[in-house]
């Protein structure tokens, strides 16, 4: 297994990017969070997962040894592949992954792309009890599927949330929350306007 790579950041893409490792330039699909670390032409270290299949070998990259293993632990789920379970960890921090399945909330799980209603619960009962409990930290945000939050109007502050729980400052992901509100006007649907977000982010 490959735990980890360090090297020089050779290129940086919306969902990836190329670490020269001893003049060998390794291909890892990352999170926003584990991009966020990554500057290119600077030296950069990611957890990283390999996943092999029948006709090709993927590199996946974290920020961290946790992303990587709830990464692991939520493809034990039936019908949780390697892209799914990238996608969770783009729409939620690994902390708000572990409440939404500790807490049974299939609403939260459901704003990831490619997952469900029947999906959802489905992780949730075979993913309840399995996950390290949640530790929120003092001073964050709070989650953007937390409780309270009104069904509509309340985008802005669901984006800004998401994007700091993926690792943007709260001056950045305020900045990018301002700049989908034309957006707001057609949709409501905060996974829309999150994914626009991260793309002008991705872009500046």
């Amino acid at each position: 297994m490959i735990a980890f790579l360090t090297g020089r950041v050779a290129a940086r893409g919306a969902a990836s990017a190329v670490i020269d490792v001893g003049g060998v330039g390794m291909s890892v699909q990352c999170t926003p969070s584990a991009l966020s670390r990554l500057h290119v032409g600077e030296e950069g270290t990611v957890a990283t997962s390999l996943v092999v299949r029948e006709d090709s070998l993927t590199l996946f990259g974290f920020a961290d040894d946790d992303e990587r293993n709830l990464f692991e632990q939520v493809q034990t789920a039936s019908g949780i592949g390697p892209r799914i379970a990238l996608a969770m960890l783009a729409v939620h921090s690994p902390d708000s992954l572990r409440q939404a399945v500790a807490t049974e909330d299939t609403t939260a799980l459901t704003r990831v792309p490619g997952i469900g209603k029947k999906g959802a619960q489905r992780i949730v009962l075979e993913l309840r009890g399995k996950l390290d409990a949640p530790v929120m930290t003092d001073g964050t945000l709070p989650p953007a599927d937390g409780p309270g939050m009104e069904p509509h109007g309340a985008w802005r502050g669901q984006v800004v949330s998401g994007l700091v729980n993926l690792g943007w400052s709260s001056k950045d992901a305020a900045a990018a929350a301002a700049a989908v509100a034309a957006e707001a006007e057609d949709t409501d649907d905060v996974t829309v306007l999150l994914r626009s977000a991260l793309r002008r982010l991705s872009r500046a």
